[in-house]
């Protein structure tokens, strides 16, 4: 599939911004399965723009620095991807998840996208041990490692609500994992929460998902806006295989990857520090148009 992206992100502050110092994670990464065709990005009405280091995660970053004064602020990408992207199919030949613990811990991979990266617990997803409890029940570890991921995916897709005003971007896993209720990064950080406690590697997936879905099929949850879900390190062979637990269903062609960390703080499609002193306003669309057939 080839699609069109649109991202905007507006900002309306109460009172005029002199500076702002930002990082930009809007331009897709070249991940297995997917190419970013072309890209482009416009702030407006002022800012200047120039890439910069990922200090953390796989990202493409660009710094945004804002130093005339402003009171609304427009930040626009426009992306071109094509994606071919099978659905995984579990095989009696898979690697089990005792298998894939005792290959991460071995590995002497130092690059970003090693799977040792992806062990241990992170500043925004710490070991929990009611949720390792919990998500102990698929993970057996001789288990098949794409089976296990599916069926736990599965399973919070069908045990949690999704309620957009349970939970806010801060929100612990925690705290969303005892309501039973959240939106798409509570359900990425509980999953990974519960792999990691079983010492796997798993990471998390920052994106988009089409907007409008084939003909007789249902929409997909979290289309609006920036979506997140897991990745899990299934061996050398099969390397990363995304599962998504909002929607219970597999990373495929629906699914386009825009950064991948330890957590959300790693690839936050926009952070930084503002100067102001009043109150801002955020709002995000997101339009994922899938054009034809690659």
């Amino acid at each position: 599939m080839i699609y069109d992206i649109r991202h905007v992100t507006t900002f309306d502050y109460g009172a005029s911004v002199k500076f702002a110092r930002c990082n930009l994670r809007l331009k897709p990464i070249d991940w297995p399965g997917q190419r970013l065709d072309s890209y482009a990005l416009s702030v407006h009405p002022a800012g200047r723009t120039s890439p910069a280091r990922a200090e953390a995660g796989l990202a493409n970053v660009t710094r945004l620095v804002v130093d005339s004064p402003v009171r609304h602020l427009t930040i626009e990408s426009r992306s071109r991807m094509t994606v071919d992207r099978l659905v995984p199919v579990p095989d009696a030949s898979d690697p089990t998840l005792g298998e894939i613990a005792a290959m991460a811990r071995a590995s002497t991979d130092l690059s970003a996208a090693s799977p040792a990266n992806y062990i241990y617990p992170s500043p925004l997803i710490p070991l929990d041990q009611a949720i390792a409890d919990y998500c102990a029940v698929d993970l057996d570890p001789s288990r098949g490692a794409l089976e296990a991921g599916i069926a736990l995916a599965r399973r919070i897709q069908v045990e949690f609500e999704f309620d957009a005003d349970a939970t806010l971007v801060d929100t612990p896993p925690h705290e969303a994992f005892l309501q039973r209720k959240g939106v798409c990064q509570d359900f990425a950080q509980i999953m990974i929460t519960g792999l990691r406690a079983a010492g796997l590697p798993a990471a998390y997936a920052s994106g988009y998902i089409r907007t409008i879905p084939p003909e007789g099929q249902p929409r997909l949850v979290g289309a609006d806006a920036t979506h997140a879900w897991v990745l899990l390190w299934c061996g050398p062979v099969r390397g990363w295989v995304g599962v998504d637990p909002t929607n219970g269903i597999w990373m495929a062609s629906d699914h386009i990857v825009m950064a991948v960390g330890r957590d959300y703080a790693e690839i936050a499609p926009v952070d930084g520090v503002v100067l102001g002193s009043g109150a801002q306003n955020m709002d995000v669309s997101v339009d994922v148009a899938p054009l034809e057939s690659a």
